[in-house]
């Protein structure tokens, strides 16, 4: 269906997790929601690949916040767990290293508490205790004003802080996250397991500040599979969106955006302008301040909000065989040494050895596997490097013979074309230069740098892992949450008439 005459008229480029979560709660409050999306269908980085196996995970892989998306489908008369099936798994992680060690982490924090003494001794449990403790308080405290608020302060940070004054000890402003974890852990391998938390939001841990340990709780509280794949949820946001009215366009690039002197008119897609009233921009915004969709919009982000750029990614995703080590739904093959992968990561180059980690999609919340399984692998590289083919080729073959040291091998073997590289995410997400993550979360107050909801062009908004709060499928859905109330907030009490779309118009930019 479509809305009357007197609804407003939205554009959203890009069907990322941030545009259709956003696309669904403005149709459901009964705007008129177009979505515009240049690949062939839903999910953004949420995406998948072909296989043998049926449609294999090669972006996000697991849920994590669920709570995020129980609230997002409560705001429009839904329930979660009647639109996609959620298994929670009771191990987060199995974590392998070139010794022999083997540690599983576990949803039940007693349990990895066990765990860890088994492995490692009593007094890396007692450790480990504490730095929960440390990480919860920390995530309980800046969760509302920094993650769920629209617009967070430095000054109402701090006060939140100075409501518990021991929590300065526990951020360690100055120091930075592989620094505060010298002292949490005697064992070098706990500080290497936790200081790989600082690439889940796209840092190193010798960059990223202490305060981002509280990344660790967004596991520690819980981790679901979605029965399927990762995609499936995209599927059924784009569903209900569908279904309270949005029209949602595949295989539609957006190539520029018009402004007027009272802010954006209309956007280009092909041959097509579409007139609007407001635009919600679900790409990276590194792309408008490039230019990339018209001189008109260039000054809707400032660089400090786009640069510098977060880690990118060499992601295989194939099905196959698996023979060697029991592995769990996600398993973590740690390279020897730390220093061997994120020192090179620094300097923009690809590390000869690094930590690998391995999603076996289809154990997710303790299912048995079949004989053939789907795989996705991550390896950790800069955005933009030189991307070659015949610097790829070495990488590829580094994957699989560093999986081979550890015993694990696939039949068939997969080849390179499985694998997308820094240049591949560089292509698909224009602007991006390859960064999975949209600005570094280097340094202590690079979440605050991030651009908001609003942008300085009237009527242009943006929503996705390159706005605040930043990376992550959970933070991707709260971005869209910022960005519906602020446009929503932003509605002119009446709406003009409808405006049409023009076929072959002109840019006014």
């Amino acid at each position: 269906m479509r809305h009357g005459t007197d609804s407003e008229r939205i554009c959203i480029v890009g069907a990322g997790i941030g545009g259709l979560a956003a696309a669904l709660r403005l149709a459901h409050a009964g705007c008129d929601v177009t979505v515009l999306e240049r690949a062939a269908g839903p999910g953004g980085k949420m995406r998948t690949r072909p296989s043998a196996a049926g449609p294999v995970d090669a972006g996000p892989t697991v849920l994590t916040l669920r709570g995020v998306f129980d609230d997002l489908f409560a705001a429009v008369g839904e329930r979660l767990d009647d639109h996609v099936t959620l298994r929670a798994n009771p191990i987060l992680a199995r974590h392998f290293w070139s010794d022999g060690t083997r540690l599983d982490l576990h949803a039940d924090a007693t349990a990895s508490t066990a765990e860890i003494a088994r492995v490692f001794g009593t007094r890396s449990a007692h450790e480990f205790t504490a730095f929960h403790a440390r990480t919860a308080r920390l995530f309980d405290t800046f969760d509302a004003p920094m993650m769920r608020a629209a617009a967070p302060s430095r000054i109402g940070l701090a006060a939140a802080v100075l409501r518990q004054p021991r929590l300065l000890l526990d951020m360690a402003p100055h120091r930075s996250l592989a620094s505060m974890l010298d002292g949490a852990f005697a064992e070098p391998k706990l500080r290497q397991l936790f200081g790989r938390y600082a690439t889940y939001v796209g840092g190193l841990p010798q960059e990223v500040p202490a305060l981002l340990s509280l990344v660790w709780q967004a596991e520690a509280r819980g981790v679901w599979s979605v029965a399927g794949g990762m995609h499936g949820l995209a599927r059924a946001i784009e569903g209900l969106a569908r279904a309270r009215g949005a029209e949602i366009r595949y295989d539609t690039e957006v190539t520029a955006l018009d402004t007027g002197p009272d802010g954006l008119v209309a956007v280009h897609a092909g041959s097509e302008r579409i007139a609007t009233d407001r635009v919600l921009f679900n790409g990276d915004p590194r792309a408008l301040a490039r230019g990339l969709l018209g001189s008109g919009v260039t000054r809707a982000v400032p660089q400090s909000g786009v640069e510098p750029r977060s880690l990118s990614a060499h992601v295989h995703a194939f099905a196959a065989t698996p023979a060697g080590p029991d592995l769990a739904a996600h398993n973590v093959f740690f390279g020897d040494d730390p220093a061997a992968e994120f020192g090179p990561l620094a300097r923009g180059h690809v590390p000869e050895d690094a930590t690998l980690y391995v999603c076996a999609q289809d154990r997710g919340g303790g299912i048995p596997p079949g004989p053939v399984e789907r795989f996705e692998i991550i390896r950790n590289a800069p955005a933009a490097p030189a991307d070659t083919p015949e610097e790829n080729t070495p990488c590829h073959i580094r994957t699989f013979a560093r999986l081979g040291r550890f015993g694990l091998t696939f039949s068939p073997a997969p080849g390179p074309a499985t694998m997308t590289t820094p240049a591949g995410f560089a292509a698909d997400f224009p602007g991006s230069l390859g960064a999975l993550y949209g600005r570094s979360p280097a340094g202590l107050t690079a979440g605050l740098a991030r651009p908001r909801a609003r942008t300085a062009i009237r009527g242009l908004y943006l929503v996705g892992g390159g706005a605040h709060p930043g990376a992550g499928v959970p933070m991707a859905a709260l971005s869209a949450r910022h960005a519906a109330e602020a446009m929503l907030a932003d509605r002119c009490s009446t709406s003009p008439s409808r405006r049409a779309a023009m076929r072959g118009g002109t840019s006014t930019a």
